[in-house]
């Protein structure tokens, strides 16, 4: 059975800092590709950032140089550091493996301006 768990979201001032982790089981998780997705409220879900089996990254443009995804392999774990955080980056975050098409229960980030 493959899950996701999520931890690391709050309530931060605009500008500070968190970092999502998230830990995943009953996987490959060296094989598969990994991804955030936020969504906040009255708005559809959007990926945020994505990692692949080989390392490699991409961003949404609404937070390239500010977020920075990784995955530490021998942990089973992908992260988001989140930086320079904005009110308009308040969302629920959510770990997906894109290859096992599973989510995780989400964490509530919130942004105060």
């Amino acid at each position: 059975q493959v899950q996701l768990v999520e931890s690391g979201g709050g309530l931060v001032q605009a500008g500070g800092s968190l970092r999502l982790s998230c830990a995943a089981s009953g996987i490959i998780f060296s094989a598969n590709n990994m991804a955030w997705y936020r969504q906040a409220p009255g708005k559809q879900r959007e990926l945020v950032a994505r990692i692949f089996s080989g390392g490699t990254t991409n961003y949404a443009n609404s937070v390239r140089g500010r977020f920075t995804i990784s995955r530490d392999n021998a942990k089973s774990t992908v992260s988001l550091q989140m930086n320079s955080l904005k009110p308009e980056d308040t969302a629920v975050y959510y770990c997906v493996s894109l290859d096992a098409n599973v989510w995780g229960q989400g964490t509530q980030v919130a942004v105060s301006s």
